[in-house]
């Protein structure tokens, strides 16, 4: 039995789809998680939403889809608790666009609301719903899920939904000795140098693991595979990569890899 964790996707369907038929998973036995941001930036964020959101309702318990920041900026947004969705370093233009089928310009807060009024309208019911039930944690035997990273060690079930969805803990990336925690949010090129694990490489030190490979046009969509650590990597080219880590692996995983090579 295995956990195939996948990163940030940001629309990128074309290469979620390449990294669904790359890995080696049994829909029977083993798990997919998906450790939110399906939206923004991307070319095609409503394909990415339903075909995450179908396969969620399709193996429920056998895939699960966190909550990333993008989606809770989204939900903000429609809602009218917050407008940072649409600054424009979110890429959240491409998301509303894609939706409405309009650009997203606003000059005055009557036009805000417009725009609210459309993408909330635009995007369909059955995805609205899912994107607001997506949890903001898992847990199973070989680790912590989370979109962000941790607070000072603390379980996510005792940390703030923004702390989970917004964290960029120096002390969790460096010191972090507890239950091994699988996180997104920040691309990987830009977390300590020491726990990096090549150039389009995920992010392993202590108990932190780090699966956000970045998102530009040579930024491969990674997912990683539990215990036996093994790295899918799918490209915007077409090209595709597998690594078997066998370096910086955390000590309790390093235990479940033992005894799954023994069973």
């Amino acid at each position: 039995m295995k956990t195939f964790i996948v990163g940030d996707i940001h629309g990128r369907c074309a290469q979620l789809h390449g990294l669904l038929d790359l890995i080696e998973r049994d829909d029977a036995t083993d798990s997919l998680i998906f450790i939110g941001d399906l939206i923004d930036r991307g070319a095609d964020i409503p394909g990415c939403v339903e075909l995450v959101r179908k396969l969620c309702s399709e193996s429920p318990g056998r895939v699960i889809c966190l909550r990333g920041n993008h989606e809770q900026m989204l939900l903000d947004f429609i809602d009218g608790t917050n407008q940072i969705w649409i600054d424009g370093s979110t890429g959240s233009e491409q998301t509303f666009a894609q939706y409405t089928g309009k650009p997203l310009r606003f000059r005055n807060e009557a036009e805000v609301d417009a725009a609210r009024r459309l993408i909330a309208e635009s995007v369909p019911q059955e995805q609205l719903e899912f994107l607001r039930q997506l949890p903001l944690y898992h847990e199973d035997d070989y680790a912590l899920y989370v979109h962000a990273g941790l607070v000072e060690g603390k379980h996510p079930r005792d940390s703030s939904p923004h702390e989970l969805l917004w964290t960029r803990n120096m002390d969790f990336y460096k010191s972090y000795h507890g239950k091994p925690c699988v996180f997104g949010h920040t691309p990987t090129a830009f977390l300590p140098l020491r726990g990096r694990l090549g150039r389009h490489g995920i992010y392993v030190f202590h108990s932190a693991i780090g699966i956000d490979t970045g998102y530009n046009i040579h930024s491969p969509l990674s997912c990683l595979s539990l215990p036996d650590f093994t790295l899918y990597q799918t490209f915007a080219d077409g090209d595709t990569a597998i690594h078997h880590i066998t370096t910086l692996i955390p000590e309790k995983l390093k235990e479940m890899q033992r005894q799954a090579a023994a069973s």
